[in-house]
């Protein structure tokens, strides 16, 4: 099993930052191979934000936040980081964590392919 908490959510008037944290515990090594954030504003579905694969260095993020959303992770604190610059009040949403054992490109933004997710941590930014 792995266990995910997230911190580092907030609210934040737009143009500002927020640096959201997972830290993993349980099976960190063994459990997964990569690290995805996603996130769900009301209504809407669960969106993909950005992925970390560690084993193979492949780090990118979804459009949406291309030039503004930065993933990054701490091997030795079993954590990874997602640095958010230049928010907008569509980035309003809840954000998860989530870890799977994933092998194929086009698995790392669906949603339905991770294992563990953490419990969300809300991002408000307001206009």
């Amino acid at each position: 099993q792995v266990q995910l908490v997230e911190s580092g959510g907030g609210w934040v008037q737009a143009g500002g930052s927020l640096r959201l944290s997972c830290a993993a515990s349980g099976r960190t090594f063994s459990g997964y191979n990569v690290m995805g954030w996603f996130r769900q504003a009301p209504g809407k579905e669960r969106e993909f934000v950005a992925v970390d694969r560690w084993s193979s260095a492949i780090t990118y993020v979804a459009d949406s936040v291309k030039g503004r959303f930065t993933i990054s992770r701490d091997n030795a604190k079993n954590t990874v980081y997602l640095q958010m610059n230049s928010l907008k009040p569509e980035d309003t949403a809840v954000y998860y964590c989530a870890a799977g054992t994933l092998f194929y490109l086009s698995d790392y933004e669906r949603a339905p392919k991770y294992d563990y997710w953490g419990q969300g941590t809300q991002v408000t930014v307001s206009s």
